[in-house]
């Protein structure tokens, strides 16, 4: 079974999702996708197996998002993933590959729905909001 996090180790979302596929206890392959990018074909496979739009990948805040004026919407797709290409921080993270599927894991929580396997233990993320009760399943949560 093979997991991929595209992952940034400055973004707290990003160490917690990575650290609730860790509880499942399965390996995986760990991409700082800032040192290392996905290749233009790679990304746009990415984008069409999470079923998102380009622009739902673009992050905005801590990028050159607004200098580029990105939110013009005269940029066609393949503008914005070669601005993607040229920036990689404007792409949105942590984006998680199971078996399952692909997702943008926005917030961390958004991962367990394609983990193929349960959580070892309780989880709680670096906010102090717990996630995984001691018995191993979801905590709910009402926002």
């Amino acid at each position: 079974m093979t997991i991929t996090i595209y992952h940034n180790p400055k973004c707290g979302t990003s160490r917690n999702t990575l650290a609730l596929i860790r509880n499942t206890g399965v390996e995986l392959e760990v991409i700082e996708y800032l040192t290392h990018p996905p290749s233009r074909t790679k990304l746009v496979e990415l984008i069409a197996a999470m079923g998102v739009s380009v622009r739902e990948v673009l992050r905005k805040k801590g990028t050159p998002y607004e200098e580029l004026h990105l939110d013009e919407t005269t940029w066609s797709d393949d503008d914005l993933i070669n601005f993607m290409m040229a920036h990689p921080i404007l792409i949105n993270r942590p984006i998680v590959v199971t078996p399952v599927g692909t997702k943008l894991c926005r917030p961390s929580e958004v991962v367990l729905d394609i983990l193929p396997l349960p959580q070892l233990k309780e989880f709680t993320k670096e906010d102090g909001e717990k996630v995984i009760d001691a018995e191993g399943n979801r905590v709910a949560h009402t926002s």
